[in-house]
């Protein structure tokens, strides 16, 4: 059984760092044909993409929010991780990290954190 577990602060400052960690249990993070993602959802809204981490350690973001997304991994842990800088109030959102499977889509998510961005 693959299980994915945000973990993370619920409040941020604005322009401080936002940082999740996901950590995995029940598949590897460097397993081939997988897309280790990050997703959120703002309040009232649809489902947006952020970007994610592949087996290789190659990542890909968002052209929105590229200029502040950095996602990295510790396989160590089997877990990866989500920063995203100079935040503001539009950030608020559920975070989910999740598993994609090349040429499937979202086979496995996590339960989502809530992260409010607010002085």
């Amino acid at each position: 059984q693959v299980r994915l577990q945000e973990s993370g602060p619920g409040l941020v400052k604005p322009s401080q760092t936002l940082s999740l960690t996901c950590t995995v249990s029940g598949a590897v993070i460097k397993t081939n044909y997988f897309y280790w993602s990050w997703i959120r959802q703002p309040p009232g809204k649809g489902l947006e993409w952020i970007g994610y981490i592949v087996y290789s350690g190659i990542t890909y973001y968002s052209p929105s929010l590229k200029s502040r997304t950095s996602i990295s991994r510790d396989t160590s842990k089997n877990q990866f991780t989500l920063q995203l800088s100079s935040v503001t109030p539009e950030d608020t959102a559920v975070y989910y990290c999740a598993r994609a499977r090349a040429g499937w889509g979202i086979d496995y998510w996590g339960q989502g954190t809530q992260v409010t961005v607010s002085s």
